[in-house]
């Protein structure tokens, strides 16, 4: 079953499962996914945590605590989540150590409500930091305009950072360059760069999700050719901005004092479209230095039925900026599309911590102990 993660992993592609919940941590399915499918980390998300959190599966005593103690509705999500991300992280701890840092990582995002304010998620993202107090983590920190800054001052202060919903090239470039500023500062506060890690998650299929359902209303022949080729083509053309920047002098100097790469991962890899087959986004993005995270339905495609055939990112350049360009030909704005996907990316999130805000307060108040 496992052979196409193998080789996978084989040509230098992380798999990191995007999904975290307590049952999967206590039932010692997280560790069998580690020991048996390759999973070498674990992304979270607002939407994730909404999901596992309202099943109330494993939740129960936790709450009960408290709620004995009478805790505002925010901090007990920060510590029924950080639990669970301390809990995986201790899991991960090996891979952690056997790849001297790079994987072996747990992610988990700063309030997304501060998505567009700069000082509360730098003050958010060292307060989880604090919080969970574990090596092997990543503060998840969204590349809006008010993000890019936090990013520079949070990998400058030594944490290491997740910067996720990157869906346009050009907020890319300015991730990368975040980045690299962040570890100037670190350098220049006398860190070790060698300690401090980032990937930078550029989302997938919701570009496909957007442009096709474009494609479709021009419902031309021309268009209908196009419809399954933007996000591949952009995810791409991120991996040539990527080795650009990184063989770059401003990397050299950094690389020669010990930095690390900032990895290209690939997010929203699940196939939302059922006429393209459920593995497009992990055969089609196979490049060396970057990680897919999965969630559990895609991993299981890809071991059933995965297509590994070597780097399928590297020399596909002209190809995939030909194809974007073809669709702009047809009136369909790029810029139009990223910053929709953004905006809705960070409303999506805040509406399922409001979701996880509710149901976290309803089973305070059905499980608070009766005074006395």
């Amino acid at each position: 079953m496992t052979d196409a993660l193998k080789r996978l992993s084989d040509e230098g592609v992380a798999i990191w499962l995007d999904d975290l919940s307590r049952k999967r941590i206590t039932s010692g399915n997280l560790a069998e996914l580690i020991d048996q499918q390759h999973v070498v980390g674990v992304t979270t998300n607002p939407s994730i945590f909404q999901k596992a959190i309202s099943s109330g599966d494993g939740y129960q005593q936790q709450v009960t605590d408290l709620a004995a103690r009478k805790v505002t509705v925010d901090e007990a999500i920060r510590m029924i989540t950080t639990a669970d991300v301390r809990n995986a992280a201790d899991i991960l701890r090996p891979v952690f150590d056997a790849t001297g840092g790079q994987d072996g990582r747990v992610s988990i995002e700063v309030d997304p409500r501060l998505a567009h304010k700069t000082v509360p998620t730098i003050a958010e993202a060292k307060q989880l930091a604090w919080l969970v107090d574990r090596p092997n983590t990543l503060i998840k920190i969204p590349a809006t305009k008010a993000g890019l800054p936090a990013i520079t001052e949070v990998i400058g202060l030594g944490i290491s950072v997740n910067v996720t919903l990157i869906f346009s090239l050009e907020r890319y470039r300015e991730v990368m360059d975040a980045y690299l500023a962040g570890l100037e500062k670190a350098k220049a506060a006398g860190l070790d760069l060698s300690l401090i890690r980032s990937v930078a998650s550029f989302f997938v299929s919701r570009v496909d999700s957007e442009i096709d359902k474009r494609l479709d209303k021009l419902g031309t022949d021309e268009a209908k050719a196009l419809k399954g080729k933007a996000a591949l083509a952009n995810a791409r053309l991120a991996y040539e901005a990527y080795e650009e920047v990184f063989s770059s002098e401003r990397w050299a100097a950094l690389d020669k004092a010990g930095a690390n790469k900032q990895r290209p991962l690939w997010a929203s890899t699940g196939v939302k479209d059922p006429d393209y087959k459920d593995t497009l986004y992990v055969d089609e993005l196979v490049a060396p230095g970057t990680v897919n995270t999965m969630p559990e339905a895609t991993l299981e495609a890809t071991a059933a039925r995965g297509e590994i055939k070597g780097d399928t990112v590297r020399g596909t350049y002209v190809a995939a900026r030909a194809e974007l360009d073809a669709i702009a030909a047809l009136g369909i704005s790029y810029d139009e599309v990223v910053q929709l996907l953004e905006d809705e990316g960070v409303e999506k999130f805040e509406a399922s911590w409001n979701d996880l805000l509710k149901s976290t307060e309803a089973e305070l108040k059905r499980l608070a102990p009766s005074e006395g």
